[in-house]
């Protein structure tokens, strides 16, 4: 005697809600992620004793210990630093430039920004340092 099978469908998992669920969850960490705009340099600023925060914007150049030059997120050859501080002249104009050279860089690339900086008129600028450690005072007891 025959019996008849029952005819079963396929199984299928439906890959479209976990699809959905993993796009979800992708724009999710993009959109609640921070991303550090400025690229970390191992920079050793000098130290100054006066000094004030400054309260706007104004740009700022980088010296690195190699003589190398980044201005916002370009990096900078010798020969581009003329031509690269020209399109942010009338910002550093403004709101003045920054120069924040590295204690171990050398005084000529130093010069060099500030000659650039004076080609271009701009006038108002300030050199980065970091503030000193306040040094403990000792009383001399008789």
């Amino acid at each position: 005697m025959r019996f008849l099978r029952r005819r079963r469908d396929p199984v299928e998992v439906n890959l479209t809600p976990l699809i959905d669920v993993v796009f979800l969850l992708l724009i999710f960490f993009m959109v609640s992620t921070t991303f550090e705009t400025r690229q970390a340099l191992e920079l050793e600023l000098p130290e100054g004793t006066t000094g004030a925060d400054m309260e706007f914007s104004p740009v700022t150049l980088v010296v690195t210990e190699q003589g190398g030059y980044r201005l916002g997120e370009r990096e900078l050859d010798p020969a581009e630093l003329g031509e690269a501080l020209a399109g942010e002249a009338e910002q550093a104009r403004l709101h003045g430039l920054v120069v924040e050279a590295d204690a171990r860089a050398m005084h000529a690339d130093v010069v060099r920004v500030l000659d650039q900086a004076n080609r271009q008129s701009i006038h108002r600028v300030r050199i980065a340092t970091r503030q000193t450690q306040a040094a403990p005072t000792h009383s001399e007891t008789p």
